[in-house]
């Protein structure tokens, strides 16, 4: 059994849609990031970085002690190369894969999550700051939608590269963008939101980054005021 701490963001979705894909058994514990609850010391000892997902799989392989994870990455990783699913076993294949899962990880995730956080979350516009993310989004945008230009997946077979890069495009609105720009991005991203694995993983959650009340002074301060030295509860 898998236990994923879980909130509904882009990376929390990453690991839903996997464990539906693959059908390993997992049971969700939410985690109120805007009440504080990734600060409490039982959270902080799965996850130091306080951040969601997370997770401990009490059957790892071979047995032993439970194995617990951070960073969506390394989840994804490790979850794939548990089940032998979604990572080709070759050495070229698995090659492409962790290349563009990486490429996820280091760029798309972190740029279009800035994008959200000065269009949506930020207290006041900035201007710079907006037309900065926004532009390096497209740019990234434009990056998928070339490799996408002669096959189906990121790296040719549907893998662990396609999951992690998907719920970062779920909210292309809300970072300026318009998939009709894209149109070999558009066929892949469709193509993916019609599996039934991704229908199960966002149902319910589907417009969970669409924030219809403005975020409280307090869950600001919770999110985005952290410093080494301060605490949220």
């Amino acid at each position: 059994m898998i236990d994923l701490y879980y909130c509904a963001t882009p990376n929390g979705h990453k690991l839903t849609m996997f464990l539906e894909e693959v059908g390993l058994p997992y049971r969700i514990i939410p985690v109120d990031i805007g009440k504080g609850e990734q600060f409490r010391p039982e959270f902080l000892a799965i996850s130091p970085n306080n951040k969601i997902p997370a997770m401990v799989d009490h059957e790892p392989e071979g047995g032993g002690a439970p194995i617990s994870l951070f960073e969506s990455g390394a989840m994804l990783l490790y979850l794939a190369e548990k089940t032998g699913r979604l990572l080709p076993h070759d050495l070229a294949g698995r090659a492409e894969v962790l290349q563009w899962l990486f490429w996820q990880v280091a760029g798309l995730g972190p740029m279009a999550g800035q994008n959200g956080h000065f269009n949506v979350y930020a207290p006041e516009k900035v201007p710079y700051a907006i037309e900065r993310y926004e532009k390096e989004t497209n740019r990234l945008y434009g990056v998928l939608d070339r490799r996408l230009a002669d096959r189906e997946y990121v790296a040719g077979e549907f893998s662990i590269a396609d999951i992690a890069a998907y719920p970062w495009i779920v909210p292309h609105e809300a970072h300026g963008q318009n998939l009709d720009d894209f149109p070999h991005l558009k066929r892949w991203f469709d193509a993916i939101a019609a599996r039934p694995a991704t229908v199960r993983a966002y149902e319910g959650v589907a417009e969970s980054y669409s924030r219809a009340n403005p975020m409280s002074e307090e869950a600001r301060r919770i999110l985005f005021g952290q410093t080494a030295a301060s605490t949220a509860l």
